[in-house]
């Protein structure tokens, strides 16, 4: 099928978390319904939708039920299952492809693929066993950090090693095997790039951003990334670079390094929205997750362009979430809650964009006075 879907079609979302929701609420707004695929009751993205089937990521019954019931699939995250998208494919259009899943999913194959299409990645080393480990951490130096090669996030499945000594523990802690060692990067900033691909091919790049963590986890966005502009510009045309290779329809986000040298590095991409693309949902016409329904769709892809600076804080976990009383009574910041029923520590439950005027961001004490009751929960160093 390569006909743009009709209104009142139904677009597939495997995935019921929050960019599953907020993929929902803009198919909606396109005048799309949305069907949503989760093992979860009440998930954020089901609350939203037209429609629901719970059910495993692997389960075939499942599978062939969801399928019957839309006319083209997405997914919302990578951990799902590339053999059930394989199933999915072979019933309906599955967008972005389960190929692109699949270079996603391993940290192995994304970098080899990322390597291929000459851009560069911190040094990397796939390891097997412990000997292998020694190897990889002889030749790459310490410090150094060991990975799963899947299923990590939010800084789940991996661990920094300072010293031989360590190399023995790390490789017992970490699951699943195998695992991959990379490079420390003397860092500099971290920033990333969100770019929707149509399927005519046709290609909007959003501008780059900078991101700010705590614990891990994405704490602050800032729109445009205050690098240079040659930079900004360089890390736009990888992402474009990376999307045209992937054959992909829909939407990449790519995280990238900025070393003390400003040597532009790969680290992981995403072929789904993004939590560094929230910010695109006030400051643009036209948001990371409206380009992902339209290339979904086969719609036409606008610009992606923004009216505004913008800054996104995630609300995260029980402390941050305890603070939404006061979020929504204080002027200028724009919040967005998921309708997740739990505030675990490190569980994002929303977010908060504050937007200014465009050319104007301010720096780290304007970021902070702007921010208001949630100034004092970032850190305004990078980390």
């Amino acid at each position: 099928m390569n006909a743009a879907l009709p209104p009142n079609a139904t677009i597939g979302i495997v995935g019921g978390g929050q960019l599953g929701r907020m993929s929902a609420m803009a198919a909606a707004r396109l005048g799309y319904r949305a069907h949503v695929l989760t093992p979860e009751e009440d998930s954020p993205a089901a609350q939203v939708s037209a429609s629901v089937t719970i059910g495993d990521y692997e389960d075939v019954a499942a599978l062939r039920r969801f399928a019957e019931a839309v006319d083209v699939i997405t997914f919302e995250f990578e951990n799902v299952s590339a053999e059930g998208l394989d199933l999915l494919a072979s019933l309906r259009p599955v967008r972005p492809s389960p190929d692109a899943l699949r270079v996603s999913q391993d940290r192995v194959l994304e970098k080899s693929f990322v390597n291929a299409n000459g851009v560069p990645t911190a040094p990397w080393q796939a390891v097997e066993d412990v000997a292998s480990l020694r190897d990889a951490a002889a030749r790459l130096g310490f410090p150094c950090i060991l990975k799963t090669t899947r299923l990590g996030y939010d800084g789940k499945g991996q661990a920094l090693l300072r010293g031989p000594a360590d190399v023995a523990p790390a490789y017992a802690d970490l699951d699943p095997k195998p695992l991959i060692l990379e490079g420390f990067v003397d860092f500099g900033a971290e920033i990333s790039v969100v770019v929707a691909r149509g399927l005519d091919g046709s290609v909007s790049v959003f501008d780059t951003v900078e991101n700010r963590h705590r614990e891990h986890i994405l704490d602050l966005t800032l729109a445009p990334a205050p690098i240079p502009e040659a930079l900004a510009a360089g890390a736009q045309e990888i992402a474009a670079k990376l999307a045209g290779a992937l054959g992909l329809v829909g939407l990449l986000a790519v995280e990238m390094f900025v070393d003390a040298t400003g040597r532009v590095l790969v680290n992981e991409i995403a072929p789904r929205p993004h939590n560094s693309g929230h910010w695109t949902i006030d400051a643009c016409p036209a948001s990371q997750f409206e380009l992902h329904v339209r290339a979904v769709a086969g719609l036409p892809l606008p610009a992606a362009t923004r009216h505004s600076d913008a800054v996104m804080k995630n609300l995260v976990g029980p402390e941050e979430t305890a603070l939404w009383p006061t979020v929504l009574a204080t002027p200028g910041l724009i919040p967005h809650l998921y309708g997740k029923s739990e505030a675990r520590p490190g569980r994002k439950m929303g977010h908060v964009t504050r937007l200014f005027p465009r050319g104007a961001l301010p720096g780290a004490h304007g970021i902070a006075a702007a921010l208001g009751p949630l100034a004092t929960s970032f850190r305004m160093d990078p980390e």
